[in-house]
């Protein structure tokens, strides 16, 4: 399904995996940052072994980063810190700049209305190269049980503001969003991962 595009044009797509019939339990991001591509590979195979529950995959949420090999897009914004709960303006010079107001991204836009509209009771973003589960906000049990499946640790990484998971937990207090920080370089034991996504999916 497309959901729009990047400022460059670039499509930005969501796939549906599972059953459709389903409330949606699990929403997959694997690139924000794009100089932090490894999550896209987890993403395309967790897409290539559907779970038996509904599943929406965004591959890539920042193609133009992913392009330029930079953190931001091509409007030179973070993202992650262009959502509205908490969003405070952060400057060009600090490498997170969060634009001038929050959504005026229209990657962060299409995240935030496709979010709204499928309510996943679970959203795992994919982050790079601190290799941890971060204590995001959420369900601390769900977090928990991801990081053992997947043998990762977990921690509580810093609170910034205007990020994804922060509004996501805000807005959807039933839900979970939770960061998963792939370690630096091609992620290896993308099955793990993709076993630990799917058992998420199954509840």
């Amino acid at each position: 399904m497309l959901l729009g595009r990047s400022l460059a044009g670039r499509p930005i797509r969501a796939v549906e995996i599972g059953d459709p019939q389903l409330p949606t339990s699990l929403l997959v991001v694997g690139c924000v940052h794009g100089n932090e591509p490894a999550g896209i590979r987890v993403a395309r195979a967790l897409e290539a072994h559907p779970p038996a529950a509904r599943v929406w995959v965004i591959d890539d949420l920042n193609p133009d980063g992913v392009a330029a090999d930079t953190r931001q897009n091509a409007q030179g914004i973070d993202l992650n810190r262009n959502f509205p709960w908490r969003w405070r303006p952060l400057s060009h010079a600090s490498g997170q700049y969060s634009g001038p107001r929050p959504l005026y991204a229209p990657e962060a836009r299409i995240a935030e209305r496709f979010i709204l509209r499928v309510r996943p009771r679970v959203t795992v973003w994919f982050h790079q190269p601190l290799a941890v589960v971060d204590q995001s906000g959420g369900d601390p049990a769900v977090e928990r049980r991801f990081a053992r499946l997947a043998g990762m640790r977990e921690a509580r990484l810093t609170r910034y503001p205007g990020s994804a998971v922060g509004w996501q937990n805000h807005v959807l207090p039933a839900t979970t969003a939770f960061v998963v920080e792939l370690p630096p370089g091609p992620v290896r034991h993308a099955e793990r991962l993709v076993g630990a996504l799917r058992a998420i999916a199954a509840g």
